[in-house]
């Protein structure tokens, strides 16, 4: 058996069977061939050569049967939930299991899913729309107020936009331009030492030295077979190799890297800022006579209106949304203070070379690490890399 392709393996990141040589004929292959020949017969996608918009053909070409829970389900349930207490508390109860267990399926086969992304995406909308066509009319809420929440929603949209356009690949030209640097720095290095002649077997000597130790942080790829810079990962969901790889993020339905980890974190700090901002909203206009903190857990009289009880099911809703992603921007927020990457993090945890702090919340390897504002100077400034070719508005979806 040939396994030099699964060395190194990437963290979690089972192997398929079609992709050793255990299984020669794959028949127990758990990938998504049947997924995908499923969609296009639901599909029943139109021969090419239409006057069909390329952005409409992609979200065509990309349409999921995953997408109609979130589209159709959440309403009902939340509406369901509204009916009375007890039925909020078992609906909302068994929504993030429902959704952990839907994760879990999905993740197993390592597969792309917009299933995340729509029901993030509809969930905002949908409680923007509610916002404006319940809480509004009640005469609680400015003109001004109004206008806040609103541009928080359009600003997370836009910081999504720009995280979605791409999360920085490798390509082999990257190596070929590093290559052709190092070379520049030589000759550069060579020339001085033709004029200071007592010192040029020494710059020699460290530029050689430099350029052998640079050369040997880059690795080679066991899946792309190209070389790749230090930090950088493979992705067997979007199957490509991204610089300063973090994670995949399942909710953007995108790599998180060196191009768009900025704009990642813009866009959970507008949304938790936006979502916490309409929480407090909503909860003084419904429990005027109570304070924010205890309005969540009793709130008089907010079922004696279908209205009121939705509103306050939907703020419910969004605490629970809010509360996962306050959790995500915490560990994100002490990774790029201790300089570690989600990927590093899983690697260290697997070669026990990582150290827990701060509760189990970030694991230090202090490889990277240069002291906390080194640290935030770095993340903030680092070079921003070329977006592939290939993103584009259908690469958006």
């Amino acid at each position: 058996m040939k396994w030099e392709k699964l060395k190194p393996p990437e963290p979690d990141d089972p192997m398929c069977c079609c992709e050793c040589d255990y299984d020669q004929c794959g028949c127990c292959c758990d990938c998504e061939d049947l997924d995908e020949a499923f969609n296009r017969w639901l599909k029943d996608r139109p021969p090419k050569g239409g006057s069909q918009s390329p952005v409409l053909g992609a979200m065509i070409d990309k349409l999921e049967i995953s997408m109609i829970p979130a589209l159709v389900l959440l309403p009902v349930l939340l509406r369901v939930a509204a009916l009375h207490y007890l039925l909020g508390i078992i609906i909302l109860t068994a929504l993030p299991i429902l959704v952990l267990w839907y994760y879990y399926a999905t993740h197993r086969k390592k597969r792309r899913t917009l299933f995340f992304l729509t029901l993030a995406l509809f969930s905002l909308f949908h409680m923007y729309y509610l916002f404006i066509t319940e809480i509004l009319p009640r005469g609680d809420v400015s003109q001004l107020q109004v206008c806040a929440v609103t541009t928080g929603v359009i600003l997370t949209v836009i910081s999504l936009i720009h995280t979605k356009r791409g999360a920085g690949l490798v390509t082999t030209s990257l190596y070929k331009a590093h290559s052709h640097s190092l070379e520049a720095n030589k000759g550069s290095a060579h020339l001085k030492g033709s004029i200071q002649s007592a010192a040029s077997s020494g710059i020699a000597a460290e530029c050689q030295t430099t350029k052998v130790a640079l050369a040997a942080k880059w690795s080679s790829c066991p899946v792309c077979k190209i070389m790749r810079p230090p930090r950088a990962g493979h992705c067997r969901t979007c199957g490509s190799c991204v610089q300063r790889l973090d994670h995949h993020c399942i909710w953007t339905n995108s790599c998180v890297g060196q191009a768009n980890h900025r704009s990642f974190l813009l866009t959970l700090s507008v949304f938790v800022l936006t979502s916490l901002y309409g929480i407090s909203l909503v909860l003084s206009s419904l429990c005027p006579q109570q304070y924010l903190m205890t309005a969540l857990l009793y709130c008089p009289g907010v079922y004696s209106q279908s209205s009121m009880a939705l509103c306050f099911t939907c703020a419910w809703y969004s605490s629970i949304v809010t509360g996962g992603l306050i959790h995500l921007l915490v560990v994100q927020v002490l990774n790029i203070s201790f300089n570690v990457t989600e990927r590093e993090a899983q690697l260290a945890l697997r070669n026990k070379t990582g150290q827990r702090r701060l509760w189990g919340l970030v694991i230090v390897t202090g490889e990277y690490s240069r002291g906390f504002c080194h640290n935030w100077v770095e993340f903030l400034t680092m070079a921003d890399v070329t977006v592939s070719p290939r993103s584009s508005l259908t690469d958006l979806v």
